[in-house]
């Protein structure tokens, strides 16, 4: 779409001994396995093959990053922009050996992917030695999450209607429930995934950026330090969950043999090869201390070989106060509800109560109803953007406003580190629960004892 500057210079590197023709090969491979036929154009598709290029070099071979950035200053034409999608042990001395020699000064920036780090103590480690070569306005910690289309209508949702953002509120809503529900297993990732589990695969970053989007107020303006801004109060906000509250506000899972969508699929033990305490599933009761949220719980979720794929944030308002209609009709009348779906499908629905058709000759009779914006129907002559073709599109613009700011990355895991170690004392092992299933029953016990039930 002619959106990238004509210089732009797209330069791959890892250890894998390849020229530019194999990296190209590869590239074109790649694209014609996941892009969809009706949306490939072979001219802009040789545009982006020549502007390719390819060098091979490994962090512990300082011959091969001396050759790297002598390539990276020769094609230099302009700002340099470095994604990291390595193993977050490597981003420091990646970073400090592109500053050792001479391209990581004005003018360059770095993206790292998440996790940054296993817990506050390594996240701080890696901060800081990355922070060596690269001052924090220039390192984009990248949530993909955050660049996905449903959140950015949330956003839109929240801020650019006058109809919901008087009713944002302890006043005016019930509960909030975060899901990220997940169909797979580990899919060869065992060894990573056991060591850091839904706790810190999924919670410390996507859940918790999810709530502080819900939660935090108007920023005076959408760019990058007002959202961010806002954000990390948020976090700072979150009422503790340790030693004392583990057992009463947290659930860990651990999937067994099941089956999804109709098919046998083995548990974690069987697809890891060994028995494990990593928690596969998690879910929490978490507290927003602040004026805007005092009292509101908010219900998490997240967990691997669950019933169905899928993202949603569920808003519950309170009940009208009084009902004017009187007999059964009023036990009838249910909470308005906004569901703000995420994946697979980009919807928002408000469950509004309406009249239910025909004379009322017995008294009036009323019945939960949707209002549902498809977003598909809605804009069906858009294309459908994936999360990183806005993210790296931001990030070679210099816009960090949907990437994570280092004090978020360490609010978060501290608030989550206090969990892990409430676990640990209090000697929690994740229940089991079969796969296809929505998690352990401790998971429905953690809502209905206070009054509420998870939406499935």
């Amino acid at each position: 779409e002619n959106l990238l500057p004509d210089g732009l210079r797209i330069l791959g590197t890892a250890r894998s001994e390849l020229d530019r023709e194999g990296f190209a090969a590869l590239v074109a491979e790649s694209i014609g396995e996941r892009i969809p036929g009706a949306e490939r154009d072979e001219t802009a598709l040789r545009g982006l093959l020549d502007r390719l290029e390819y060098s091979a070099a490994s962090v512990d071979d300082d011959a091969s990053m001396q050759a790297l950035a002598q390539r990276v200053s020769a094609l230099r034409n302009g700002d340099v922009l470095y994604h990291m999608s390595t193993a977050p042990r490597f981003y420091g001395p990646a970073c400090q050996a592109l500053a050792a020699h001479g391209v990581a000064g004005a003018g360059t920036r770095v993206m790292l992917e998440k996790p940054i780090g296993k817990d506050l103590a390594s996240a701080i480690a890696i901060n800081d030695s990355v922070a060596e070569a690269f001052d924090e306005e220039r390192v984009y910690r990248v949530d993909h999450y955050l660049g996905k289309e449903g959140v950015q209508n949330l956003i839109a949702l929240r801020f650019g209607n006058a109809l919901f953002e008087p009713l944002w509120d302890a006043r005016h809503i019930e509960q909030v429930q975060i899901t990220i529900g997940e169909t797979v297993g580990v899919e060869g990732r065992g060894d990573y995934y056991d060591e850091s589990g839904a706790l810190r695969d999924m919670l410390q970053n996507h859940l918790l950026q999810l709530l502080c989007l819900v939660a935090m107020e108007p920023p005076a303006r959408f760019e990058p330090t007002a959202v961010r801004n806002e954000k990390i109060k948020v976090l700072r906000s979150l009422r503790p969950i340790g030693r004392d509250e583990v057992a009463t506000e947290s659930v860990a899972g651990q999937y067994t043999s099941g089956a999804i969508e109709r098919a046998a699929v083995p548990g974690y033990a069987d697809e890891l090869g060994r028995g494990s305490r990593t928690e596969t599933f998690v879910a929490l009761r978490a507290h927003v201390d602040n004026w805007r949220w005092s009292g509101v719980p908010f219900y998490l979720r997240t967990g691997k070989r669950l019933p169905s794929r899928s993202t949603e944030i569920y808003i519950q308002f309170r009940k009208v106060p009084y009902s004017i209609f009187g007999g059964a009709t009023a036990s009838d009348m249910l909470p308005n509800g906004l569901l703000i779906k995420l994946q697979p499908d980009e919807r928002i629905e408000l469950d509004l109560m309406a009249k239910t058709p025909g004379l009322d000759r017995n008294g009036l009779r009323l019945s939960q109803v949707g209002l549902d914006l498809d977003f598909h129907e809605e804009f069906a002559n858009q294309r459908r953007r994936i999360a990183y073709e806005r993210l790296y599109l931001d990030a070679i613009e210099g816009n960090g406003t949907l990437f994570v700011r280092r004090d978020e990355t360490e609010a978060a895991w501290q608030w989550v580190d206090a969990i892990a170690d409430g676990w640990r004392a209090a000697g929690i092992i994740p229940k089991p629960y079969p796969a296809g299933t929505w998690g352990p029953a401790a998971s429905v016990s953690l809502t209905e004892r206070h009054g509420h039930s998870w939406r499935e």
